[in-house]
């Protein structure tokens, strides 16, 4: 890379680090993050205290089978946090590349 596009690319990184409209980008995009977060650790928070004061709930056949309770609650936990990855993905794809590639434009990049 030139010098002379080493600094244009800081100036469009100063530019659009600078604007507004990418600051609360990045506010909201952090806010869903941590949200999407806070509900995986409260589910696998619920799930360890499960396994540690009501172990016999979780060791409960389901029906005449041999699969405790456990399995499922553990296997939706696992797809539970698939399904918050790809609800953040799709939201990210809808809302959060549109705004960016907005603000992109506008700064002539």
């Amino acid at each position: 890379m030139t010098q002379e596009a080493g600094r244009t690319d800081e100036a469009l990184i100063a530019a659009v680090g600078g604007d507004p409209r990418y600051i609360e980008l990045v506010t909201r995009r952090a806010r869903l993050g941590w949200w999407l977060s806070a509900i995986i650790f409260t589910a696998f928070v619920g799930y360890l205290a499960l396994i540690a004061f009501d172990k016999a709930l979780l060791g409960m056949p389901i029906g005449n089978g041999v699969t405790s309770i456990g399995i499922p609650i553990g296997l939706g936990l696992i797809l539970l946090a698939i399904a918050l990855t790809g609800l953040y993905v799709a939201y990210a794809n809808r809302y959060h590349d549109a705004q960016m590639a907005a603000i992109l434009k506008d700064h002539c990049a």
